[in-house]
C-alpha cells in the first residue's frame, strides 16, 4: 500500500548511522529514484511483513505425508530425469 494511503503517520530517527551505510542507503534509494526516507520505510515493511509470514508458518501445524519430504523431491526428480529421457 502506497505510504500517501496512510492518514496519520508518526516519526522515527535513526542515531548513528555509519558514514558507509548511510552511502548505500543513498545509492539503492537513488537507483530505486526513491528518497532515503521512502526506501527505508518500504525495507522496514517488507522486513516485517517476512518476519509475519515466518510467524505464521511456524504456527501451522505439522502435516505427517506418511514419508520424508526428501524421499518425495528425490521421486520427483528421477520422475523428471525419465521423462527428459
Amino acid at each position: 500500500m502506497p505510504w500517501s494511503c496512510y492518514s496519520h503517520a508518526m516519526n522515527i530517527q535513526v542515531k548513528n548511522v555509519p558514514v558507509p551505510l548511510h552511502e548505500r542507503l543513498r545509492r539503492r534509494a537513488r537507483l530505486q529514484n526513491r528518497t532515503i526516507s521512502d526506501f527505508v520505510l518500504a525495507s522496514v515493511e517488507r522486513e516485517l511483513a517476512r518476519h509475519e509470514w515466518l510467524d505464521r508458518l511456524s504456527a501451522r501445524p505439522e502435516v505427517d505425508l506418511g514419508v520424508s519430504a526428501a524421499s518425495l523431491i528425490e521421486q520427483d526428480r528421477g520422475l523428471r530425469n525419465e521423462e527428459s529421457r
